[in-house]
């Protein structure tokens, strides 16, 4: 079923079924032979909130699953070249989940999240940029290597994991 568009509605079909997930020690510390480092990082992620309005005039949100660990999420990435954050934001939305349409100029919000690497955790920091979504295509380049699905903000809260990014997420609207 990987990388297949789940149903409106089938939120049951999205529950967690991959392993626990490895949490991230404590900045600083030796968790076997993992190094964990909270320097002040200026790296930072840009994602999208892939959102569309349904034929009532409801608000549902696109998340996807993480290629590695399964877990809910929404289209991110690292900046590009010569793209701006909302650029590189709307571009990572159609790679990841074959969604085009019109991106905010301004982030509407930011969250952080351990970002697992091979021998280390590192926290990221993530702008955020509404994509009002006007198509879905059949095609697209990481399609088959995701789930993915559309979810009334609420549920969708419910599914991910990073605090700020659930706030963000149930406090969406558009304007």
């Amino acid at each position: 079923m990987a990388g297949q568009a789940l149903k409106d509605g089938r939120i049951a079909e999205m529950k967690r079924t991959t392993k626990k997930k490895a949490k991230a020690p404590a900045a600083g510390k030796r968790d076997g032979d993992c190094r964990v480092t909270r320097a002040p990082s200026e790296r930072r992620q840009i994602a999208a909130l892939p959102f569309r309005k349904t034929a009532s005039g409801e608000i549902e949100v696109l998340l996807i699953t993480s290629r590695e660990t399964g877990r809910f999420i929404i289209p991110k990435g690292w900046p590009m070249k010569r793209l701006s954050g909302a650029e590189a934001a709307a571009k990572e939305a159609y790679e990841e989940a074959g969604v085009v349409g019109k991106v905010k100029r301004e982030p509407i919000g930011a969250y952080s999240y351990w970002k697992r690497l091979e021998r280390t955790f590192e926290l990221l920091n993530v702008d955020v940029y509404a994509l009002e979504v006007h198509e879905q295509r059949a095609d697209w380049p990481e399609k088959g290597s995701r789930l993915l699905g559309w979810l009334r903000p609420e549920d969708a809260a419910r599914l991910v994991d990073e605090p700020a990014l659930i706030t963000l997420i149930e406090k969406f609207r558009t304007k």
